[in-house]
């Protein structure tokens, strides 16, 4: 008789993320992704100790790729804003794996190269070491926030999506002004969340960066 395959940590890592493209982190389990593989759920626990070991591995694979597509280039702004844009098209291109990276923090090779990556920029910003862990966590923050925030409107299917841009339109131009002034004021300049996100992921980001710019010691300001 034939004993069940023996399936290795990567092909484990390559059926997880497929089923979290499809699907999301809520309903995906151990359980069911062992049944995909055709064996039991205690194979899998040999290579990772529980859902969340495993969901963490799934979303570092994603930053291990970026880092490897990654070339530091230009000042330290150049190079944030560079290895963002790469982290946001990564995750773009597997919507549902950025929330999983939003949830789940990574410690993984691909976490800490990003994170390596970051600080050596901020280092080279001329902030005193002593801030740079503080402007390390907002950056990280925002970074997570955005990328997953957008990541879930790519999720969304497009009929029900279209669904919410109306409801949005008839929301606010149809804004009482008695109530609602300030919003029946702006109502025709006002965009809905899933519009024009590349742009202002990057204006959001350089001003964070311009902020931290601003700490830096010849500015003659202090913190970030």
């Amino acid at each position: 008789m034939t004993g069940r395959r023996r399936w290795t940590s990567d092909e484990i890592l390559d059926a997880a993320a497929e089923m979290l493209r499809a699907g999301d982190a809520e309903s995906f389990s151990v359980r069911k992704l062992a049944t995909v593989l055709g064996t039991d759920s205690s194979s899998l626990y040999r290579h990772f100790r529980s859902k969340t070991e495993l969901l963490r591995a799934v979303a570092d694979r994603i930053l291990l790729t970026v880092m490897e597509g990654y070339r530091p280039e230009g000042d330290w702004k150049q190079r944030i804003t560079a290895l963002a844009l790469h982290m946001r098209e990564a995750f773009g291109r597997q919507p549902q794996l950025a929330a999983v990276w939003g949830r789940y923090a990574s410690g993984g090779t691909g976490s800490r190269l990003a994170m390596e990556e970051v600080l050596q920029a901020l280092r080279a910003s001329g902030l005193p070491d002593e801030e740079i862990p503080a402007c390390y966590h907002r950056l990280a923050v925002l970074l997570t926030a955005l990328i997953a925030s957008e990541a879930s409107v790519r999720t969304i299917p497009s009929k029900e999506y279209d669904q919410g841009m109306e409801l949005f339109r008839v929301t606010v131009l149809g804004a009482d002004p008695g109530s609602f002034p300030a919003l029946a004021h702006f109502a025709r300049d006002v965009s809905p969340l899933g519009a024009d996100r590349q742009t202002a992921f990057e204006e959001i980001l350089a001003a964070q960066l311009a902020h931290i710019e601003a700490g830096v010691p010849r500015s003659g300001a202090t913190g970030c």
